[in-house]
């Protein structure tokens, strides 16, 4: 991989992760475009677009690290709101953190195809317009009325979006703001609830490779790609999810999430049309 492709990816995958329209796809038309997703390398490509997303983590992190470090109060015995926020979202991330692994291989084996992303994709648009009819973006609860039960159901929204296409910030935004949240403060939640719903998927997909590397006697992700070009792309990914995140919790309070429904429909019309014409492939 040259570095210039793991700019590209880490931009995208940047700015697409926290945007409710399916880092999935825009990561499938890109590497398709720039020529690396190829039989022999697909499975690492695949690997390299899960591991740059340590840089959106970063991202999150840093931006929000006043939340964080009340959160670490929290656990240390400091702060009752930051413990509370703590175990809502470890609540909200257990739906997926039992069923990431189990569902893994079944997801990678039937639903990594033209047809089922690109239903995902327009479905999501749909639902994303049809939610914000009639409701205003800066209404509802505000994430220190957080109830437990909405951080379950907020993270049984999330497993939906295990299906590729879905977009896990979409789910958890969108899912948020059905279940009474402000947009922002679902958003919010969403970013924070991303930390250890990505952290996790890195370190797993990140295992898996190596281990069927080792395995098999096969080139693993590094020796594929280079860890340069990983290392790369998670600091362009950190950088361009920090902007992306600012710009959409202003963006969100304003518009609500229909311009994003609408884009998603535009983009499976496009991934549709590349698919169809066999320049973008959607194995791997």
């Amino acid at each position: 991989m040259e570095w210039w492709h793991a700019v590209v990816l880490g931009l995208v995958e940047g700015i697409t992760e926290y945007l409710p329209i399916s880092s999935t796809g825009h990561l499938i038309l890109t590497s398709s475009l720039l020529g690396l997703r190829t039989p022999e390398r697909s499975g690492a490509v695949a690997a390299f677009e899960i591991a740059i997303q340590g840089g959106a983590i970063l991202a999150v992190l840093g931006l929000y690290r006043e939340r964080a470090l009340q959160m670490l109060r929290g656990l240390l015995g400091r702060d009752a709101a930051g413990l509370r926020l703590l175990g809502q979202i470890a609540l909200a991330f257990a739906p997926a953190a039992v069923l990431g692994p189990l569902l893994d291989d079944p997801i990678e084996e039937h639903l990594f195809s033209a047809g089922p992303v690109l239903a995902a994709l327009a479905v999501g648009g749909v639902w994303m317009i049809w939610l914000d009819r009639g409701r205003e973006p800066g209404r509802g609860a505000t994430l220190a009325e957080l109830g437990w039960a909405t951080a379950l159901g907020i993270g049984l929204f999330q497993c939906l979006a295990m299906w590729p296409g879905t977009s896990r910030s979409m789910m958890t935004i969108a899912g948020g703001v059905l279940l009474g949240l402000r947009a922002r403060d679902a958003a919010e939640f969403s970013f924070l609830l991303g930390v250890p719903t990505l952290g996790g998927a890195c370190v797993y997909k990140l295992a898996k490779n190596l281990m069927e590397a080792s395995e098999n006697g096969t080139p693993n992700l590094f020796d594929q790609l280079g860890a340069a070009p990983v290392a790369l792309g998670m600091a362009v990914a950190a950088v361009s999810a920090a902007l992306a995140v600012r710009w959409l919790v202003a963006f969100l309070e304003r518009h609500g999430l229909a311009p994003f429904g609408w884009y998603r429909l535009a983009l499976t019309a496009l991934l549709g049309a590349l698919a169809w014409s066999g320049i973008v492939s959607f194995e791997g």
